[in-house]
């Protein structure tokens, strides 16, 4: 079982006639991901990478049943794209457009309560499941298929570590980047519920960082919850100074309180394995599994 991502996969593009939209589409078509139309107001009826274009989600879902949306919108009109997808009732939406405003991700995060879509991201580096497809802008060419789950809040760090998980001998079940912004859809802790459920997922590494609050909730579920499979964890940022923000929009440390060590604690409490740094990420990964048995 693949998470989020398989070969039933039907993916919507919302604005695939923009310069990204139209590179990275044709990335994704490449490694075999199946793309069945795109979305751009003003440009329905016409064709682009030899796929229709639709004016509406609505429609487009429709006339193409797709069952996801990749969001390549510009950050001032990425909500109303969003909330557009979650009316239409999409199962899956992946937003990658970075800095839409805080304030309009509280309207999308309300117009999800109650609905029937996920939504991963905003500022999300997409879904990568090897060998089946991917829903967004990662690099391929060091993943392989395995058992190794990556949920993660940076995407450079999400390349690096899926060259070492594959260096180390073992493969990736799926990546999935939640987003760096403060205010974003699925989080960590549903991420690891569902990987930790997922046949296909051995073992699961955490790429984490200052600021906010999703690793202490993945503590607070594992504690509650036992994890039945081995748990690692890279936390960056352990150097960072307080209250300036780095990066990342989210990743700010405020007040004393979403820091490095206080995550580490949280996470090492709840049994988490912690990568003692970003570049033994892999070879932890594959200790706690060989430990396993």
């Amino acid at each position: 079982m693949a998470v989020f991502l398989n070969r039933e996969t039907r993916v919507l593009c919302q604005g695939m006639t923009g310069w990204a939209g139209t590179y990275h589409v044709a990335r994704m078509m490449e490694y075999g991901t199946q793309v069945v139309g795109g979305v751009t107001p003003g440009k329905g009826g016409r064709s682009h990478l030899n796929l229709p274009v639709y004016e509406r989600v609505a429609e487009a879902r429709r006339e193409t049943g797709a069952n996801a949306s990749i969001v390549f919108v510009p950050p001032a009109n990425a909500a109303a794209a969003m909330i557009e997808a979650i009316e239409a009732e999409m199962p899956l939406v992946v937003t990658v457009t970075e800095r839409v405003p805080t304030l309009d991700m509280v309207r999308v995060r309300a117009a999800l309560k109650g609905g029937r879509t996920t939504l991963v991201g905003a500022n999300s580096q997409g879904i990568l499941v090897p060998g089946v497809g991917k829903l967004g802008v990662m690099a391929t060419g060091s993943e392989r298929p395995g058992g190794v789950g990556i949920i993660s809040r940076s995407a450079s760090l999400t390349s690096e570590v899926v060259a070492q998980v594959t260096a180390a001998g073992l493969g990736q079940s799926a990546t999935i980047g939640v987003g760096g912004d403060p205010i974003h859809g699925i989080g960590m802790r549903e991420c690891l519920a569902l990987l930790l459920d997922d046949a296909d997922t051995e073992g699961v590494v955490l790429i984490g960082e200052i600021g906010g609050t999703e690793e202490e909730e993945v503590a607070e579920y594992l504690a509650g919850t036992p994890a039945s499979k081995p748990v690692v964890a890279l936390i960056v940022g352990r150097e960072a100074p307080l209250e300036r923000r780095m990066g990342h929009a989210g990743a700010l440390t405020l007040r004393g309180k979403g820091d490095a060590a206080g995550k580490i604690r949280a996470l090492e409490a709840a049994g988490v394995r912690i990568a003692p740094s970003a570049h033994l990420v892999g070879e932890t990964i594959r200790q706690a599994l060989a430990e396993r048995g």
